[in-house]
């Protein structure tokens, strides 16, 4: 399959620009969560610094034979999010695909697997491959604006991969997010999350507690 055309986004080049100031700052680490993460707290790790992001290490990779990552990004204020950057270099000796498709939703504590896939996302992107811009990132304007505007989380769904036989792992190396802090704390509320969930078989395996802010 062809990949798609170069438009819809912009090549970066700095972490301040027209699309917004690095939401990296107003992350909450601590509640960071990944399902079906092969190395646990791998998710928070490819959150880097934008300096960083051109690092093939720490990476994010999905468990073996299944492309679906589930990254839940909570913020300690109210944001607006205005782009995304995906960035997917694998190390050396590790065999695994950049993802292609990915589903982004706003304020959703209480995804999984299935109901990710099933829903419809307020923004889907097609990612371009790797190759398109290898000495870079990419930044992918979040539309419609009004969805990520006034938001306390995001939660991105990667769908699936670059490899045509979809059950190659997938591989992501950076994840930026960019935008505008409100400075509007937030309260916290207990949700539950399914742990892992493989797409031959979306069954909660176990379960774990995850704090989302309101």
């Amino acid at each position: 399959m062809d990949p798609p055309e170069c438009q819809g986004h912009s090549h970066d080049g700095s972490g301040d620009d027209d699309l917004g100031l690095s939401l990296r700052p107003q992350i909450d680490f601590s509640l960071v969560k990944c399902l079906n993460e092969e190395l646990p707290n791998a998710g928070k790790q490819v959150l880097k610094l934008h300096e960083e992001r051109l690092s093939s290490d720490p990476y994010l990779k999905s468990n073996e034979d299944d492309p679906e990552l589930l990254l839940y990004i909570p913020f300690t204020e109210a944001v607006t999010v205005k782009s995304l950057a995906i960035r997917s270099v694998a190390p050396d000796g590790i065999e695994a695909s950049p993802p292609r498709t990915i589903k982004i939703f706003s304020d959703r504590d209480d995804l999984d697997f299935e109901t990710a896939r099933d829903m419809e996302a307020p923004c889907q992107l097609e990612l371009l491959p790797p190759h398109h811009f290898a000495e870079g990132t990419i930044d992918y304007p979040l539309r419609p604006a009004g969805r990520f505007q006034n938001i306390s989380s995001l939660t991105i769904l990667f769908v699936d991969n670059y490899d045509e036989e979809d059950d190659m792992s997938t591989i992501v190396t950076y994840v930026g997010v960019k935008g505008k802090g409100s400075g509007q704390k937030r309260a916290v509320v207990e949700t539950v999350y399914e742990s892992q969930g493989m797409k031959k078989d979306h069954k909660v395996k176990g379960e774990f507690g995850n704090q989302q802010l309101l």
